[in-house]
């Protein structure tokens, strides 16, 4: 499995420098598109976070920008002009509990009680990146597998995908990529 995007810098309208119409409570929601190729045969459902381990330093633990499980393969779009298999598009985050009621979102960090927001549309949907500091790298993962996770409902935490993803009893492709942020001009 691969997966990309069309840039390495993470365009403006899906961080912390995006017009405020693409922000709620002050925080970037529309989430950035990427594209999954070359998945195996029998793969049928996609599930992903988005991290930033660069965090650390400035608030003591690895955001957690994005996470979703159970996406069925053949609820995505083709992206039949560019040549890749699926293509998760722009505002995907906002749109999958309208379009595709049975898979589901994490928290995001901002959910922790050290944060304490409670909008849900900041705390299970993307969450943008915005760097206080310096351009931080943020880790897109992706997994695929032929069945759902089990248990993985609306809200989850990131620990219980993994775990779904570690004691998942079958085949599951993998693959990441490293998208830089930097901070809002």
């Amino acid at each position: 499995m691969k997966i990309s995007a069309d840039f390495t810098t993470i365009p403006d309208d899906f961080t912390g420098a995006a017009p405020a119409q693409n922000k709620t409570d002050g925080t970037p929601v529309i989430s950035f598109p990427f594209y999954v190729d070359e998945l195996s045969e029998g793969m049928r459902y996609l599930h992903w976070q988005l991290v930033d381990p660069d965090s650390i330093p400035v608030c003591g633990f690895e955001w957690i920008h994005w996470s979703a499980a159970n996406v069925p393969v053949d609820a995505i779009m083709f992206d039949f002009n560019d040549s890749h298999a699926l293509q998760i598009p722009p505002d995907f985050s906002r749109t999958l509990p309208a379009m595709i009621p049975e898979a589901a979102q994490g928290r995001t960090s901002a959910a922790s009680k050290f944060v304490g927001d409670t909008n849900p549309m900041v705390t299970m949907r993307y969450n943008g990146p915005t760097p206080p500091d310096k351009p931080h790298g943020y880790q897109l993962h992706v997994w695929a597998t032929a069945n759902p996770l089990p248990g993985l409902n609306q809200g989850f935490w990131l620990n219980e995908l993994q775990h779904g993803i570690r004691d998942y009893g079958g085949k599951v492709d993998e693959a990441e990529i490293t998208l830089v942020g930097d901070p809002a001009k």
